[in-house]
């Protein structure tokens, strides 16, 4: 998987992405220490099988504890405050308040619940405004047992997790999209020259160490520059200062 804080990086290991924020809350419920307390999780879908999967799934790794299931959004939010879980598995589309209309009233209700969607190919159009509302992170329905533990552990360590087809295809949208931004380029008019090196190279997805070796500096440079970066946007975490150097248009066009 690929683990990105604020001064963590992209270590591509083959199963995801993820980009962490590096923020945790003095309460956030059962997302500690894995060793002694294990990762709560409500499991949001309106389909019985898929939830039942999922349980099945995160019932097999003893640092995940599933405190609850909810049929929609509505049922997610009323179940929040009782249930206090670290992580919520939550779905696009459902009845009554979907998957995306859900994401700011639970953090309204719970600020610190770390959310992960789960979507299907032909979704893309909804990964943007997700993330943008909140979410940390999508996974895929389809993907592998191993990445949705993975998921589930990075968004309760901080972090933000892509599926790499999932991460992909957030890349190819933005740079087929329309483009620069003004309110963007605004933004990041208060970064150093060099700050704005390193995240057009962050927003291509680039590990700290490509960073690093591209910009000629050490890993512990780029860590701290990702750190002022993300402090000087008020980005929560690298995937929203990625995305907002894509519609600042300073992403580096890809060599066929």
């Amino acid at each position: 998987m690929t683990n990105l804080g604020n001064g963590d990086e992209w270590r591509s290991a083959g199963e995801g992405s993820a980009v962490g924020s590096g923020r945790r809350s003095a309460d956030d419920g059962a997302g500690g220490d894995r060793a002694s307390e294990p990762t709560t999780v409500l499991i949001v879908d309106d389909e019985p099988l898929i939830r039942s999967g999922i349980r099945a799934i995160l019932g097999s790794d003893p640092g995940i504890a599933v405190s609850g299931e909810a049929a929609d959004g509505r049922e997610a939010v009323s179940k929040i405050v009782a249930l206090r879980p670290r992580v919520v598995l939550l779905d696009i589309r459902m009845p009554n308040l979907d998957g995306l209309e859900a994401i700011p009233e639970i953090l309204r209700t719970r600020p610190e619940t770390r959310i992960v969607m789960l979507t299907t190919f032909g979704e893309d159009a909804y990964i943007a405004q997700a993330l943008e509302t909140g979410a940390v992170g999508f996974l895929l329905k389809a993907s592998d047992p191993r990445e949705l533990l993975d998921a589930v552990h990075a968004a309760a360590d901080g972090a933000a997790y892509l599926s790499p087809r999932v991460a992909h295809r957030v890349i190819d949208r933005f740079r087929s999209g329309p483009r620069p931004d003004a309110a963007a380029q605004e933004s990041i008019a208060a970064l150093s020259t060099r700050e704005r090196d390193v995240l057009a190279l962050v927003g291509a997805g680039r590990a700290n160490s490509e960073v690093a070796r591209e910009l000629y500096l050490t890993e512990g440079t780029v860590k701290g520059y990702v750190s002022a970066i993300l402090s000087k946007l008020g980005a929560e975490n690298r995937v929203q200062a990625a995305i907002l150097a894509h519609r600042a248009g300073i992403i580096p066009e890809v060599e066929e």
